[in-house]
């Protein structure tokens, strides 16, 4: 973390009522450590969990409650105005929604919509809470208009359970803050859709059909898009840590999977790392499963729905997509009759026609250290209009980097904004 981003940064630092509020006690520490200047600013409901005072001992500017409680007539407009940044955190289902429309319901609400600096909240609630599409939309909202979001992470929740709503770690929520101070915002404003790992596809309760997708390379280019500002969204099969920053869907077939995507897929970049499984059985057997005595089952398979083809269909304009080809290039009798880039090259030309996407990325699976459970990889990122690129074996985070180069291109080449917006008449 560029910790001198914070130096003399003057942040606000909401903090609304839920269980996670005690965490808000540490991003206030860090960022204080770190030489900002905080001015927390706590909700009704906030004080229920923990007391002002605690705040009082750890930030530079007093703790504010309310409209009402300053000798100031507006305190929201002088906080928003001196703000360099103000972070929520947490922000419950209440305070997204309410900002979403534009209500100032109280001093932090009021404080968000009277500020021009920019907003980073991170969102915890419980699953069901995080999962409605209420409170998806809502997010869906904010992303548009420039507001970064980090987390939530899947972990253990209040009340018992697990699952996707967890306050992300105050440290990553202070990155966060001083990657956005920091300016490496190439993507700032920019919502993006990352898909990754394999879809299982059941046969029974035990058996599926799937692939060795680890959702490795994905998740590396979900993590580079937020470190370069983008909010991004991770709709994934696979059981690996969520990047700082980076809200993670969790789903596990093709069919939840499609759905997840299409409920997000307004996003500004969407790039389709997911090996999906191209069949399935048509009927699963429902909560019984196979047994070898009963003799060889008859499986019927199906085709599962073309996610991206799907998306490309009902696209915006100024939309990216980004599809990926897992092909076997270098394998003898690969198809194409040319050296292993020959084919792969022609593999992704073909897919990017076939589609009808912006930017296709092709490895090669059967080169050695190349695609499925490595950490290394090698690919050709080919664009429908722009140059090819080719990533020689090298980490994953590697390959990231220069995939988001690939799009931060396209967005250049087809005038993308790489900054917010300012704001329209209806958001203002």
């Amino acid at each position: 973390m560029d910790q001198s981003a914070l130096s003399g940064r003057r942040i606000v630092l909401g903090v609304c009522g839920g269980i996670a509020a005690y965490k808000a006690v540490e991003v206030c520490r860090r960022l204080g450590d770190a030489g900002a200047e905080v001015s927390p600013v706590l909700t009704r409901d906030a004080t229920r969990f923990v007391g002002p005072l605690t705040f009082d001992a750890l930030a530079a500017g007093p703790v504010r409650t309310s409209l009402w409680d300053s000798p100031e007539p507006l305190p929201h407009t002088r906080l928003g105005q001196e703000a360099d940044l103000v972070v929520v955190a947490p922000a419950t289902a209440r305070l997204i929604g309410t900002y979403a429309a534009g209500i100032s319901s109280d001093l932090l609400t009021a404080t968000l919509l009277a500020t021009r600096a920019p907003v980073v909240i991170a969102p915890a609630m419980h699953s069901e809470m995080w999962e409605h599409p209420a409170v998806v939309e809502n997010l869906a909202r904010l992303r548009r208009r420039g507001t970064h979001v980090v987390g939530p992470v899947t972990g253990r929740l209040a009340g018992g359970g697990s699952g996707a709503g967890r306050l992300a770690d105050p440290a990553d929520i202070v990155a966060a803050v001083a990657a956005v101070l920091a300016g490496r915002g190439d993507l700032a404003g920019v919502a993006a859709l990352v898909t990754a790992g394999g879809t299982r596809e059941p046969i029974d309760p035990v058996r599926f059909i799937g692939n060795r997708s680890s959702g490795k390379q994905g998740y590396a280019v979900a993590s580079e898009l937020a470190r370069r500002g983008a909010s991004v969204t991770l709709v994934s099969t696979a059981a690996l840590a969520a990047p700082p920053g980076v809200s993670v869907v969790e789903v596990g077939t093709a069919a939840e999977m499609e759905q997840a995507v299409a409920a997000r897929g307004d996003a500004d970049v969407v790039v389709m790392a997911a090996a999906v499984a191209d069949f399935r059985p048509k009927a699963a057997a429902a909560g019984v499963k196979l047994k070898r005595s009963d003799g060889m089952p008859e499986v019927v398979l199906e085709p599962t729905p073309d996610i991206l083809a799907g998306l490309a269909a009902r696209r915006r304009p100024g939309q990216l997509l980004v599809g990926f080809a897992a092909e076997t290039a270098s394998a003898p009798g690969a198809s194409g009759g040319g050296t292993p880039a020959e084919n792969l090259l022609g593999a992704a030309r073909a897919k990017l026609a076939a589609k009808g996407i912006d930017v296709v990325v092709a490895n090669d699976v059967a080169a050695p250290g190349a695609g499925f459970a490595h950490d290394t990889n090698a690919v050709m990122i080919v664009a429908a209009d722009g140059p090819v690129v080719e990533v020689a074996l090298a980490s994953k985070s590697t390959v990231a980097a220069a995939i988001v180069d690939a799009v931060v291109g396209w967005r250049h080449r087809h005038g993308g904004a790489l900054s917010p917006s300012p704001p329209t008449e209806e958001h203002r």
